[in-house]
Formats: C-alpha cells, sequence, structure tokens
C-alpha cells in the first residue's frame, strides 16, 4: 500500500467524522431524500422493477434512502470507511430502511456473482477508484442478465475549473488529462484523486460488455460547497454525466 493510498484512505476516515456529528440533520434529510430529476428520468423505468441495488463507496448513505423511496427493493452499501459505514447503518435503522453497509474497499466488490439488478455509484466517487478497468470487471460482475449501471458524476473538466463568482478560470494547477491530483475541497487532508477522462469511462464500460443506454453532459453541479455561487455553475459549463448501461438479454428493448 502506497503513502498516496494510506494518506487518502486516512483522510477519508477523518472527514467521515463529518456524518457522525451531523447525524441529526443527515437523518432528516435521508426522511425526506428524494432522487434528483434527472435520476428519475433515467432511472424510472429500472426502479419500477423494484430492483436490489449495490452502491459502492455510499458515504453517508443518504442517497440510499431514495433510491428505496424510489423503488428500489433493497440497497447494499459499501465504503471502506468504518466510521461511514457506521454512520450510514444507524440512520438506515433509525429509519427501519431495507439497507445494510459494509466496509470493503473495492476492486473487488465482495459479492457473489450475478447478485445485483443495479449498481448505483457517483456523486464524487470514481475519483476514488484508482484502477479502472477492474471497477468495470468487477461491475460487470455483478450484475445479473438485464441488470443496470447506473453513474450520476462530476464531469471530468469540474478539476480544471476555479470557484471565483465573476468569471470561469482554469487552474494553472491542473490538467484534464493528468492521472492524479491532490484534492483541495472534500476530503482534501492530503487525499490523492483520480482523473478518469469521460472516453476512459465510457470505453471501459462498453468494453467489458455492458450496452450503453443513456450518456448526457448536465452543467448542474451535484454539490455545491459553503453557498458559494461560482461562474462555472452558470449553465454554461458542464459539471456532471449521467451513463446508463445494461447487461444485454437476447430480445430485451433498452
Amino acid at each position: 500500500m502506497d503513502d498516496h493510498h494510506e494518506r487518502t484512505r486516512s483522510a477519508w476516515d477523518q472527514a467521515s467524522q463529518k456524518h457522525v456529528r451531523e447525524h441529526g440533520q443527515l437523518l432528516e434529510e435521508a426522511r425526506r431524500a428524494q432522487l434528483t430529476g434527472v435520476e428519475r428520468d433515467v432511472l424510472a423505468r429500472v426502479l419500477c422493477g423494484g430492483p436490489e441495488v449495490l452502491h459502492p463507496q455510499s458515504g453517508h448513505g443518504v442517497d440510499d434512502a431514495a433510491l428505496v423511496r424510489g423503488g428500489a427493493r433493497s440497497v447494499l452499501g459499501l465504503d471502506y470507511s468504518p466510521t461511514a459505514v457506521g454512520a450510514a447503518q444507524r440512520r438506515a435503522d433509525a429509519l427501519g430502511l431495507p439497507c445494510r453497509y459494509e466496509v470493503a474497499e473495492l476492486p473487488p466488490l465482495p459479492v457473489p456473482t450475478a447478485s445485483f439488478d443495479l449498481v448505483y455509484t457517483g456523486k464524487g466517487a470514481l475519483g476514488w477508484v484508482r484502477d479502472l478497468p477492474a471497477w468495470a470487471r468487477e461491475v460487470r460482475r455483478v450484475l445479473r442478465p438485464g441488470g443496470h449501471l447506473f453513474v450520476l458524476e462530476a464531469h471530468p473538466l469540474v478539476p480544471l475549473w476555479t470557484w471565483e463568482p465573476d468569471e470561469v478560470r482554469v487552474r494553472p494547477d491542473r490538467s484534464c488529462f493528468a492521472g492524479e491530483h491532490v484534492n483541495d475541497s472534500f476530503p482534501a487532508l492530503g487525499a490523492v484523486e483520480a482523473q478518469h477522462t469521460l472516453a476512459e469511462v465510457v470505453v471501459q464500460v462498453v468494453g467489458i460488455g455492458l450496452e450503453l443506454v443513456h450518456l448526457a453532459e448536465h452543467p448542474e453541479p451535484f454539490w455545491r460547497p459553503g453557498g458559494l455561487e461560482a461562474a462555472a455553475w452558470d449553465g454554461r459549463l458542464p459539471n456532471t454525466f449521467t451513463l446508463l448501461a445494461r447487461v444485454p438479454t437476447p430480445g430485451a428493448e433498452p
């Protein structure tokens, strides 16, 4: 385990103490949680079937409450922070949700082959996946025939934008084609974040045999830190993307 990896793991476990300190606030968020508009649009047909969902890098788990409210039968969340896992399970139990959480570092995914209908991930997750090909292979392995992968993630250009209110500027210390950068937003604390281009994500997903059902870029960020109003969020630049891919089944419609 290299120094970058250990520093990143430590940073996430320290930052996850936030989920414990803010238990009451996050509990209320989970009680009311809804999927975003684009998630509802893209996942409507998938969720109406009551899928069993795997959520790698599940963090605080609020999204899992939204998935259940949207139609998911159950959610298994995986995260390598024991603090995050414990806090998420406490909230799910308090709300009586069919969600359970386990400590796990991925890849590999510590679940049986062909055991889930939907893998839901994103909102800051893929930047912490160092081995994207291995991640894609594991996603394919755990999906049942006809199962889906859904990603709502920060656009790969986001690390380049400054968060200044007057004008969009490109950070001089970042490159779209860098392999990694030191995170200075959340969790910070010296964590090293991987960078994957949109092409790399799509090529890996298609390369392991999934059918691309949906791919779109969006101007809205999934996270606005600290009440900031950055010019990069004014609708002119890509800040997120959504992807839906499916395990092919003979004769099935997308």
